[in-house]
């Protein structure tokens, strides 16, 4: 008690002297008046709003880049230097500065007038190439970059902290930086454009494919833009047609894994970058003219090698007519201009320009590029004439048949057979054809002729003679005043109701006209345009007629209905340029030709088994396949029969296929993704009707002589994994398979459209996206 006591006294003097001190002023505790202000600090930096950057992209199409001529300085002796802004878009899809890049490559190449005398006239050089430098340059934060194997110096590349997404770079380094070439043509064309490298998604993984700006084609001396190079004579487009499309770019080059463009392979594939003598010695040839000559010729290397160069270019077989130049170069005339011998090797091989073997009945020596145009120059043998470019079209009309009528008949009443007579107007070389004509000379197989056939109330086909000519336009048949008529006997049940007639009859055309085939004893004459390995298809426009009531209403078939139509025709032809190419002799341009033999009541295939590539050979070296398990299919519909082919799933009965799988299941000669159905199918296509069938209106396929649903037969046609889960999932929908085929055509409709139509979450359009 005492302790306490004690130190309250002491508190209570010390609060005393306290207060006194306090109150010194005899203002009795006031405050006093305020002191001077300080003088204010520097504001901070206001941090950036959210989502005003993205360090990160879904993908590599996601990020573009910003480049001026007057910010970099990369060609010629001078100094370095090079300013860039890079942009990315966000998940909401909004283009913002993109942060974080740690490392980009630089390419530089010039175009160049060759007064060598071999090769092109105009060449690409490769600034870092031709000084043995490599073929780019890389920009990192540190200076120097560590890639593949090698490490090397590099330009410094330094974000600007207060621009966001600006990238400068230096060359801090002794000597000049690789792509600058001080013997360089500041005056001639540039192309410059650029590779990021390290760009994630939002999970941290690398975006697929590379990362590139659009190419900057200026001239350095003035900072003057170019719109065009005179040198890029292929464009992305043509290859697109093939190869596919993704964001605008290639889809698929095996070679590299992911998209290219032509205007950016010319970086690397030009004359500066030579094969070694042992790669020469197989036939590598890596300049990109002559390099893709044979690429699609399939003669880039010998013969079957092994290893990366077969597995590359070993067996490519071009989908078109190797002569239709204007298939890949559809910008300018220079594939006519620019003549070399290394390009022209590209597909004839057997030409040895140093002894003139294979080069013109003459064995012309020829010992420069500079002697070519002397005679492919213009004329007769220039490579428009020699190579018939555009021919096909241009002739279209050379030999049209056009349907006029189509009458019954009854000779003999009850024995169930009727006469059906069908006449049309034949015009040859924009005239009538001349009575007494024999057409058979003209034409590349004889067995060819009119397809006629039935529709039914839906607008389904079935061809009158299942898949031949149902009337002949060679044997029988009379020719009067440019009318051809001819007759057959078909059933009672066939003579009903809507028929339609076309024709399919291939000629030969030399010279702008249509001309004989073989000579009047029968010998197949040579040096004709299209003679009887690449003949001319007629027109025949699709005629209908009604064979109860003349003067009654026809139904349309399904396949001439565009509201019942998702392929594109013209897609096809983009890869193929013609239908009459892919299909041997037929003479056929149109689906509506196609739909005689291919189409959901011809109830039998050529090719019912599916087969695939060993990787084994026999004693004889010829390439071993086997046969898939249990795997058939028994019809042609042409929709099966598309896919079947251009997935794969097909038989090596006849011949080695074009497209074929391996032991892998890994597909092979198919030049685009195999999922991307915007490859053949119209683009945006719906599939799937509002009942859940086919937009097409099929409800039903024959296999044999029963009947399958359509959409899992369709599915199955490229998913080669139709094993017997595969089928418990497609009988699950309420599909009929070919185990269980129902002997009506009268089937329900099946399920798939429940998750696979269009906007489905399971959709074709997501599982298919490319």
């Amino acid at each position: 008690m005492m302790k306490n006591y004690n130190n309250s006294l002491m508190a209570m003097a010390l609060f005393s002297a306290l207060t006194l001190s306090a109150c010194g002023d005899g203002k009795d505790g006031q405050d006093g008046a305020p002191g001077t202000p300080g003088t204010p600090g520097t504001p901070g930096t206001p941090g950036a709003p959210a989502g005003s950057t993205v360090s990160y992209v879904d993908s590599a199409a996601d990020v573009t880049f910003e480049i001026q001529p007057a910010d970099i300085n990369v060609a010629g002796g001078g100094t370095f230097a090079i300013k860039f802004k890079a942009m990315g878009k966000t998940p909401q899809g909004k283009t913002v500065p993109f942060t974080g890049l740690d490392m980009v490559s630089l390419y530089s190449i010039t175009v160049k007038e060759n007064t060598s005398g071999d090769g092109a006239p105009l060449q690409w050089v490769n600034n870092a190439m031709t000084q043995g430098l490599g073929s780019s340059m890389y920009c990192t934060l540190t200076g120097t970059y560590s890639s593949r194997g090698r490490t090397g110096n590099a330009c410094t590349m330094v974000e600007d902290a207060n621009e966001p997404g600006t990238y400068t770079g230096t060359w801090t380094h002794a000597g000049a930086a690789p792509i600058m070439n001080p013997n360089d043509d500041l005056n001639a064309t540039h192309r410059f454009f650029m590779r990021a490298y390290n760009v994630k998604d939002s999970e941290g993984n690398s975006v697929s494919g590379k990362v590139l700006s659009d190419r900057l084609d200026f001239v350095p001396a003035t900072g003057e833009l170019v719109a065009d190079t005179g040198k890029d004579t292929v464009t992305v487009e043509a290859c697109i047609n093939c190869h596919g499309n993704k964001d605008g770019h290639i889809a698929k080059i095996r070679a590299h894994g992911n998209y290219e463009n032509p205007e950016n392979c010319i970086t690397c594939h030009n004359p500066d970058n030579q094969p070694s003598e042992e790669q020469l010695a197989e036939g590598w040839v890596f300049d990109f003219g002559p390099m893709v000559h044979r690429i699609h010729a399939g003669h880039h290397i010998s013969d079957y090698l092994s290893g990366e160069a077969k597995e590359y270019f070993g067996e490519i077989g071009f989908p078109g007519e190797l002569r239709e130049c204007t298939s890949c170069h559809n910008n300018g005339d220079s594939w006519e201009q620019n003549l070399y011998r290394e390009a022209c090797k590209g597909c004839h091989i057997n030409v040895n320009f140093e002894t003139g073997e294979g080069h013109s009945e003459f064995s012309l020596v020829q010992t420069s590029d500079t002697q070519c145009k002397n005679c492919h120059g213009a004329g007769g043998l220039s490579p428009a004439v020699v190579h018939n470019v555009g021919k096909r079209a241009e002739y279209a009309d050379l030999f049209k048949i056009e349907a006029q009528t189509a009458t019954v008949t009854d000779p003999t009443p009850g024995d169930g057979m009727k006469t059906l007579t069908v006449s049309a107007k034949i015009t040859m070389n924009g005239a009538p054809v001349a009575d007494g004509t024999v057409l058979a000379d003209y034409m590349t197989s004889t067995t060819r002729g009119m397809l006629i056939g039935n529709i039914d109330a839906n607008g389904s086909v079935t061809a009158l003679n299942g898949t031949s000519a149902a009337i002949s336009i060679t044997s029988g048949a009379t020719l009067a005043g440019g009318i051809l008529t001819n007759s057959k006997e078909f059933t009672d049940a066939q003579l009903t109701g809507t028929v339609y007639v076309t024709a399919e009859v291939q000629v030969c055309a030399d010279k702008g006209a249509v001309v004989k085939c073989r000579d009047g004893a029968g010998t197949a004459l040579e040096g004709l345009e299209f003679g009887a390995d690449h003949g001319l298809a007629n027109s025949a426009p699709l005629a209908y007629f009604n064979l109860d009531d003349p003067a009654g209403a026809t139904v349309v078939a399904r396949m001439d209905d565009p509201s019942r139509i998702t392929i594109d025709e013209a897609k096809c032809n983009g890869c193929h340029q013609n239908l009459t190419h892919i299909k041997g002799t037929h003479g056929v341009t149109e689906f509506t030709q196609c739909m005689n033999c291919h189409n959901e009541n011809t109830g039998r295939s050529f090719h019912s088994t599916v087969q695939y590539d060993t990787g084994t050979v026999d004693v004889d070296g010829n390439r071993i396949f086997a046969t898939v398990p249990g795997l058939t299919f028994g019809q042609r519909d042409l929709v099966t029969v598309a896919h079947r082919f251009h997935s794969g799933n097909w038989d090596a009965g006849r011949s080695i296929p074009a497209i074929y799988r391996d032991k892998d299941m890994k597909l092979n000669g198919f030049p685009g993704v195999e999922n991307d159905c915007s490859a053949c199918h119209q683009d945006n296509a719906k599939f799937f009707a509002a009942d859940g069938g086919l937009t097409s209106g099929k409800r039903a396929v024959l296999v044999g002589s029963n009947y399958v649903t359509p959409v899992a037969e369709a599915c199955r046609a490229c998913h080669e994994h139709s094993d017997d889960a595969a089928l418990a999932h497609f009988k699950s929908m309420g599909a009929i398979v070919a185990s269980d085929a129902a002997t009506s055509k009268d089937l329900p409709v099946e399920s798939c459209a429940t998750c696979h139509a269009e906007g489905k979450e399971f959709g074709v359009d997501k599982m298919h996206a490319n």
